[in-house]
């Protein structure tokens, strides 16, 4: 049974990814969450704990978007404590670039909440996108 509720939380948090609200998503992320993000980018990287996903990977991610983030589920598959989520991304960059990235999201989830995330992504265009985290964005 968990894995359903697992998938439905989920498909959840991805119908409202798809309207441009991340908040759901935030929410369902554990303090201590592990999130790999796969390559050889900037980017890729292991984020320890919510505080850091959020402070080193995703507020360095909204500075690079001159547009509200959208992703939508394309695929969801849930097994076990296991959710597997094919996603395509959708926003404009400062760069006025557009980055529509296709996902693969690996989800481990416990108690209501994502405890290990594993992101695997385009990396090439990841980089020709988004650049360095650490880069400041062109002005709006």
């Amino acid at each position: 049974m968990e894995s359903n509720e697992n998938k439905r939380l989920l498909q959840h948090v991805f119908s409202e990814m798809a309207k441009g609200n991340s908040r759901p998503f935030v929410e369902c992320l554990a303090d201590d969450v592990r999130w790999t993000v796969t390559g050889t980018t900037p980017w890729s990287k292991t984020y320890e704990g919510k505080e850091s996903a959020l402070r080193d990977l995703l507020a360095p991610l909204r500075t690079k978007f001159a547009t509200s983030y959208k992703s939508t589920a394309i695929r969801v598959i849930a097994e076990g404590d296991f959710v597997v989520v094919e996603a395509r991304g959708d926003v404009m960059t400062k760069r006025n670039m557009p980055y529509n990235n296709a996902y693969c999201f690996v989800y481990r989830l416990a108690g209501g909440k994502v405890r290990e995330l594993v992101e695997y992504a385009d990396t090439a265009l990841v980089t020709a996108a988004l650049g360095d985290p650490t880069e400041a964005s062109p002005p709006e």
